[in-house]
């Protein structure tokens, strides 16, 4: 069940193609204003043409590559600047790599850009979000965080690296910021809820699993549509349903167990802690 979203604006990261962009889709077909966070501004622009075209709603594009802090500041900025209240924010946008590589920043890529983004950006953006309040923050996580743990003696993977088990635990951290961001923001009306979305044939599936990228023949192969993968975080940004429920996991749009390592808040706590180490936010 989903509810009219005519003025109501979502944040969504990682817009411009796979489930960011069936989501986008969806949301506007709801009536919701739409702030599209994009790497490259052209392939924004793209997405929020066609999606002008099909629906009367409002396309912003915002340009950010997420393994930049700097740029994620940036971005959040300009959010602040341009949209003083947000009902929505979709953390989507995420990466699959074999090989360790790093950011600007110095940061192992995948957790970088799948779970510090996530944390950065989302605390960047509270404001418009708590003057919007009631409102949701969306983090997609995978079901691939299950049997993953953190080690904080390596959580980039300096010693060893390998690009499953990275992926893995940047997941779980998606779960444990979830969990740990929704009990900060408790009383604040902001809710804050995670979700797998299943396997869906995305660029990052195809990385994962080491194909290439050929029309929909990933899709009859290894995975659903996008736009299958987009229907929990449709649900969870627009139903009725739920208004309130917060610091949960969802599964084909229904509140399940996440692994029993990611309901440990001492682990939580200090994720978050080392997160605010790393990306210079101190609250």
């Amino acid at each position: 069940m989903h509810a009219e979203m005519t003025g109501r604006v979502c944040v969504i990261t990682g817009a411009s193609r796979g489930i960011g962009k069936a989501s986008a889709e969806a949301l506007a077909s709801l009536g919701a204003s739409l702030v599209l966070v994009c790497r490259q501004r052209a392939d924004g622009d793209k997405v929020a043409s066609e999606i002008a075209g099909r629906h009367p709603v409002a396309v912003d594009v915002v340009a950010a590559d997420l393994s930049s802090q700097a740029e994620i500041g940036r971005a959040a900025a300009q959010i602040r600047e341009r949209h003083p209240t947000v009902h929505v924010l979709i953390n989507n946008a995420g990466v699959f790599t074999h090989r360790r590589e790093l950011t600007v920043d110095g940061l192992e890529q995948q957790f970088a850009v799948n779970h510090l983004a996530y944390f950065l950006f989302t605390n960047l953006v509270l404001n418009p979000l708590r003057a919007a309040a009631p409102s949701r923050i969306i983090n997609v996580s995978s079901g691939a965080h299950s049997g993953s743990q953190l080690d904080f003696t390596d959580l980039q993977g300096e010693r060893r690296y390998d690009g499953n088990r990275a992926y893995s635990q940047s997941k779980l951290a998606n779960i444990l910021f979830t969990y740990e961001l929704a009990r900060r923001l408790t009383g604040t009306g902001v809710t804050a809820n995670c979700l797998h979305p299943g396997v869906i044939a995305t660029r990052l599936l195809a990385n994962y699993m080491g194909v290439p990228v050929a029309g929909n023949a990933l899709a009859r192969t290894f995975g659903a549509k996008p736009e299958k993968g987009a229907e929990t975080i449709v649900y969870l940004a627009s139903s009725p349903e739920v208004e309130g429920v917060t610091g949960k996991y969802f599964v084909n749009q229904r509140p399940v167990a996440s692994s029993r390592e990611s309901y440990d808040e001492a682990v939580a706590r200090r994720l978050w802690e080392v997160s605010e180490w790393l990306t210079g936010i101190c609250r």
